[in-house]
């Protein structure tokens, strides 16, 4: 479930990626934020710039609410694809859930749906992860 590219190991194309600790306080989600701007910046992909910023932030928020923040966050571009992780240390998957218009939060899952290619999470050593994927070849990139 966490692989991201369909190649052999030995015909992949090279990765770009990095992995960023993230403070465990309100300010992780800026950071989040700051870091996804710049690396995709770096790596030419603008196109993809403002779901990914609003779906890391989401993650990021999810970790806040429902563990005791986000850890570390992840990004990689590898072929036709931006796949964004964020680690934290609850071992409970997300669950999507119906929300009334009325509601203040429950949304950032169907975000997830909607404007990611596809997501997921998995276990890790210290909780869980829960990554999504952007199509980049529309970028040309």
């Amino acid at each position: 479930m966490d692989s991201i590219a369909p190649h052999p190991p030995s015909t992949r194309p090279p990765a770009a990626h990095g992995a960023w600790p993230l403070p465990a306080d309100a300010l992780a989600a800026r950071c989040s934020r700051r870091i996804v701007q710049e690396q995709l910046v770096r790596w030419n992909l603008p196109d993809q710039l403002d779901a990914a910023e609003l779906l890391v932030s989401e993650l990021v928020g999810n970790a806040l609410r429902h563990a005791d923040g986000a850890r570390v966050l992840r990004l990689v571009h590898l072929g036709g694809a931006l796949r964004c992780e964020v680690e934290d240390s609850s071992p409970v998957r997300p669950r999507p859930r119906e929300s009334a218009s009325t509601d203040e939060d429950g949304r950032g899952l169907a975000l997830l749906t909607r404007l990611a290619t596809r997501w997921g999470s998995f276990r890790s050593p210290v909780g869980k992860a829960v990554w999504f994927e952007i199509d980049t070849a529309a970028s040309g990139c």
